[in-house]
């Protein structure tokens, strides 16, 4: 069974998770792929309403409830906020559109998917014109207050977040954020996020931690970078007879953090869980520190050089993340 972390709300959250962006997968495949997962062992679940698995999960879920299979408070169901819904006044309706296709009373953990807004109807990711130049994330972190208050929410956290944006953040929230998402691998190993979130309590799980976008988003991120072909995690791996995959995930375990890999592939999702009982050495972490940095995905579609909010990368990451 997959081991367990307390939130800084007491929430424990399973230390890995099952990403489900699915571009290409029809929606009984999803389901039935998720099905599986639960199967083989897996009781963190990772959507959004970008994604387009709320349902599949859903129904997934239904059915492993009504077998048997698990119990509800077995499951732990991660979903996000899309840019289209980040007002306060849209908060609502989105959440309430999610549990519906999640056939949910409640989230376990809801999640300011960007720290951006655009205009209404966007359901893909948004062309540099339809991000909006205002986002009010005091007047939405209330909101998710409220329905963590109203029993809708378990846990309230925001994903792409630098250490500056949580600062901002922090000085208005009265629930802590409980998790911040970030892509996150050996390739980008975010130490001083790591190290500002530790401090403040907030758990990071990283999303991308094998750098295998799903097919249809190839565009979007960095093909130079890839984990399982990194020359270092490829050594290590064949000196601990594991996969490559088992190597990066290992490691994002031992830095403290969760990581959310999607793999439809049932070979695959037992081998992802096969990292409990063995670790790296001291020399193996040595050598993965030393890998060359870079994003898989520098979200350049998330910046505005017009009328921002942010104009730059630079200000989008706050300058973050360039060094191990």
């Amino acid at each position: 069974m997959v081991r367990s972390v307390k939130l800084n709300n007491g929430s424990s959250l399973p230390i890995l998770g099952m990403g489900t962006v699915a571009l290409s997968e029809s929606q009984q495949q999803v389901k039935d792929a998720l099905l599986t997962a639960i199967q083989v062992g897996y009781r963190h679940f990772d959507t959004a309403m970008l994604y387009g698995t709320e349902a599949a999960l859903g129904d997934a879920l239904v059915e492993a409830f009504s077998t048997g299979l698990v119990k509800r408070e077995e499951i732990f169901v991660t979903t996000k906020l899309w840019i289209t819904d980040n007002h306060p006044a849209a908060v609502l309706p989105a959440l309430q559109t999610s549990l519906r296709k999640l056939k949910l009373d409640y989230v376990d953990l809801y999640l300011i998917h960007w720290p951006i807004a655009a205009k209404d109807g966007i359901m893909t990711l948004p062309t540099k014109d339809q991000i909006l130049p205002h986002v009010d994330l005091k007047g939405v972190w209330a909101e998710l207050e409220h329905f963590v208050e109203k029993g809708l929410i378990k846990s309230i956290g925001v994903s792409n977040f630098s250490s500056k944006k949580l600062e901002s953040l922090l000085s208005y929230a009265k629930i802590l954020p409980a998790v911040n998402q970030v892509e996150m691998h050996p390739c980008w190993q975010q130490k001083q996020l790591r190290e500002y979130c530790k401090n403040k309590g907030i758990q990071i799980t990283a999303y991308s931690p094998l750098t295998s976008p799903a097919p249809g988003a190839e565009v979007y991120f960095n093909q130079r970078i890839s984990v399982l072909k990194d020359p270092i995690i490829l050594a290590i791996a064949e000196q601990h007879a594991k996969s490559p995959a088992q190597i990066a995930l290992r490691w994002i375990i031992e830095t403290g953090c969760i990581p959310v890999p999607k793999s439809f592939n049932k070979s695959h999702m037992s081998e992802n869980l096969e990292i409990f009982d063995w670790e790296l050495t001291d020399e193996d972490r040595q050598k993965i520190s030393t890998i060359p940095q870079a994003r898989g995905s520098c979200a350049e579609f998330m910046v505005n050089e017009a009328t921002g909010p942010y104009r730059t990368l630079q200000e989008l990451w706050d300058d973050e993340g360039d060094s191990v």
